[in-house]
């Protein structure tokens, strides 16, 4: 019935997007005068659907619009409802609907009821009076757990659907590196407003439109017969009131869409902005920049207060009318009927019964009348929705500027090899080789600026590679292409893993990811997790149990996920604290309470502690490769040495990128790479050998 109910939505939300710019999006998130006009329309019992209105003919452009609109609803709706737990979410539905369909009964009931009750009062039967007041509270008894139990059904049904939905997202989100293609490339704006706020406000409104047309279809089964058999000119007036007003509200409110648009954008640029002050507090002060901040922040309030403050206008202009419009009927049926009660033709109660029957079907057709600012926000959410899960589909584009080539970055099995390099030579175990690179030629994914031409070196185990060069030469970027962040250019990269069964090639080639066991990347500024002090020094290798809920059941009722696939053991306690000691950071457990305190390791850790924290990190997980982007820049020379040794002893490969002459004894291999010339077709880089350079210096 959601799925259904949606052409009939889009036709109405059409009406509303025409007026509004869609290039712009951004994350909703409901002001107060909002949520009063949602509350509204979820607390209409019988509010309906503009299918009932005749809709002009559409040309082909709005045409091809409402079937856009249409098709997002759909994408972006449709997965649940066909999911693993499509049985159980169908039942639920079926539920919500026969409570709705239930308290549809219950109304009409309630209209024969008051017809009776207004009777007896108006010809002073007390007997009668007594008997029909007796009825309705027998009918308030019976019928109100019935409104209770269907917004019950429905929330919950609501709050299953959003938590699927969350997750899904969250799936795809977080697979192939998306987020980071999304940020680093600013494909769309806040991503996670779109999951935490439109899922919210898209799962609940899909579901309250889809009872909302549902009752009123009953109602207009029920009431129309009842305002028929009364009297067939007040259905007429009906017709009349329902379609100018539905014209007059979409003049009067056509400029709300897209100043909604705006509005949720300007909050989110002030909401980002305070966000960046938070985090950055400690750059800001030593800078002197708080006048400088305070001037960004206010220059965002004041555009986002200017907005809001045009969007309030439009809204109190709007409300003169669909205010009045609304009360209007309150009189309008009894007026229309009047004449015929005195001219005796009809009894006192049965203009209670034709106002209660005309405020139903008024309902039904005045849907853009009642709820302009709540279809016009659901349509912003579908778009915005449909557009974050069309670039999920699409995998995001690696390059924008479409380049045909892209980097091959493969994963093979020790077994796979046979231990052969690239010219058949049969290798050690101890000199095995763990990467290899291939003609490669680096871009920058936004304009496809070459940093690195026509680059080939392989990496043995225990062949300790570093890279050095000028700042902006392609160092980092030569990782990212290494990790698979970067894939614009050309040319191969090959990691050999050391795998425990056959299945590590399948395994590679099918997720396209590599393993923590395997390779582990540790960038200059290491990401500090939300957790305690044990969490830190177990990421990303493996994950903790998962936080319960305050019910004691866990957030999706799923086990706690293990990342690591090689067969290490989880480390120990006192793994833990021997490897914070080779790191020189035994000192901090007493200092922040135990492994299990809770802080703001980022605040609380200056950036030399959170670099040991990474390489304790490393010493933990035991990876065959570490990838280092000056990774101890933040730290002394006699901790930077205590550091290499520590890896070295553990038996760990590493490629480091630095500018310090002291990193030279800690490796075998020094890759320069000098800025590249675009005008030059020879490689921007030479190889080095280490221990001959050392040799050198000594002599």
């Amino acid at each position: 019935m959601i799925l259904i109910a949606a052409p009939v939505f889009t036709t109405c939300s059409h009406l509303l997007l025409r007026h509004s710019d869609h290039s712009s999006s951004s994350p909703l998130r409901y002001e107060s005068f909002n949520r009063r006009k949602i509350s509204r329309f979820r607390s209409v019992s019988a509010a309906s659907s503009s299918s009932l209105l005749p809709q002009p003919p559409l040309r082909p452009d709005k045409a091809s619009e409402l079937r856009a609109l249409w098709k997002r609803f759909w994408k972006v709706a449709a997965p649940f409802w066909f999911s693993e737990d499509k049985d159980q979410a169908r039942l639920r539905l079926a539920v919500v609907f026969a409570l709705t369909l239930a308290t549809t009964g219950i109304s009409v009931g309630f209209n024969f009821l008051g017809r009776d009750f207004y009777n007896a009062l108006a010809n002073k039967d007390q007997e009668q009076f007594t008997k029909q007041l007796l009825y309705y509270l027998c009918g308030f008894a019976g019928g109100i757990p019935f409104f209770v139990l269907r917004d019950y059904a429905k929330e919950t049904l609501s709050l299953k659907w959003r938590s699927w939905m969350t997750k899904y997202y969250l799936q795809r989100y977080l697979k192939d590196q998306s987020f980071y293609k999304i940020q680093s490339q600013s494909m769309i704006d806040n991503p996670d407003q779109r999951i935490v706020d439109d899922l919210s406000s898209f799962t609940g409104t899909a579901l309250s439109f889809s009872l909302t047309l549902f009752s009123a279809t009953i109602d207009l089964i029920s009431f129309s017969n009842i305002l028929f058999t009364i009297y067939p000119p007040l259905f007429v007036v009906l017709l009349l009131y329902s379609f100018g007003g539905t014209a007059i509200s979409v003049f009067l409110g056509k400029g709300l869409v897209n100043l909604n648009f705006l509005q949720e954008k300007k909050e989110a640029d002030f909401r980002y902005s305070l966000v960046r002050v938070r985090e950055n507090a400690e750059s800001i002060a030593f800078y002197g920049g708080e006048q400088n901040e305070m001037q960004l922040l206010l220059r965002r309030f004041r555009s986002a207060f200017d907005n809001l403050t045009e969007l309030l206008i439009a809204s109190r202009n709007l409300e003169f009318f669909t205010d009045g419009y609304r009360y209007l009927i309150q009189i309008l049926p009894a007026a229309v009927v009047a004449p015929m009660f005195f001219s005796g033709k009809i009894e006192f109660g049965v203009i209670n019964q034709s106002v209660s029957a005309f405020n139903h079907i008024l309902g039904d057709f005045s849907l853009v009348v009642y709820q302009f600012q709540a279809i016009s926000a659901f349509s912003a959410v579908i778009d915005r929705l449909g557009e974050f899960d069309d670039l999920l589909d699409n995998n995001i584009s690696r390059d924008p500027s479409n380049t045909v080539e892209e980097i091959e970055l493969t994963y093979e099995s020790v077994e796979r090899s046979s231990l052969q390099d690239s010219n058949g030579t049969i290798q050690s175990r101890e000199n095995q080789k763990l990467l290899e690179i291939e003609a490669l030629t680096l871009q920058t994914p936004t304009n496809g600026t070459t940093l690195v031409h026509n680059l080939f070196a392989d990496i043995y185990d225990k062949d300790h590679l570093l890279i050095m060069g000028p700042s902006g030469s392609g160092k980092t970027s030569l990782l990212r292409a290494m990790a698979g962040l970067w894939r614009s250019g050309k040319g191969k990269i090959t990691f050999y893993l050391n795998s425990q069964d056959d299945s590590t090639q399948e395994k590679c080639d099918s997720s396209g990811k590599r393993s923590s066991g395997d390779i582990l990347f540790l960038p200059q500024r290491p990401y500090m997790v939300l957790g305690t002090l044990r969490q830190q020094l177990l990421y990303p290798a493996w994950s903790t149990s998962m936080e319960a809920t305050p019910g004691g059941s866990k957030i999706d009722g799923s086990p706690p996920l293990r990342i690591r696939d090689d067969g290490m053991d989880k480390p120990t306690t006192d793994d833990l604290m021997r490897t914070l000691e080779k790191v020189r950071l035994g000192h901090i457990v007493d200092r922040f309470g135990g492994l299990d305190s809770l802080h703001e390791w980022s605040s609380v850790l200056s950036l030399g502690e959170q670099q040991r924290v990474a390489f304790a990190r490393l010493l933990l997980s035991q990876p065959k490769l570490a990838l280092l982007d000056e990774s101890t820049s933040a730290l002394d020379e006699a901790n930077e040495a205590h550091l290499y040794q520590q890896i070295q002893s553990a038996g760990i490969t590493y490629i480091s990128i630095g500018h310090r002459q002291t990193l030279t004894k800690f490796h075998n291999k020094i890759l320069h790479i000098s800025t590249a010339d675009s005008k030059s077709m020879e490689g921007n880089w030479r190889m080095e050998d280490a221990n001959a350079i050392e040799s050198i210096r000594g002599a």
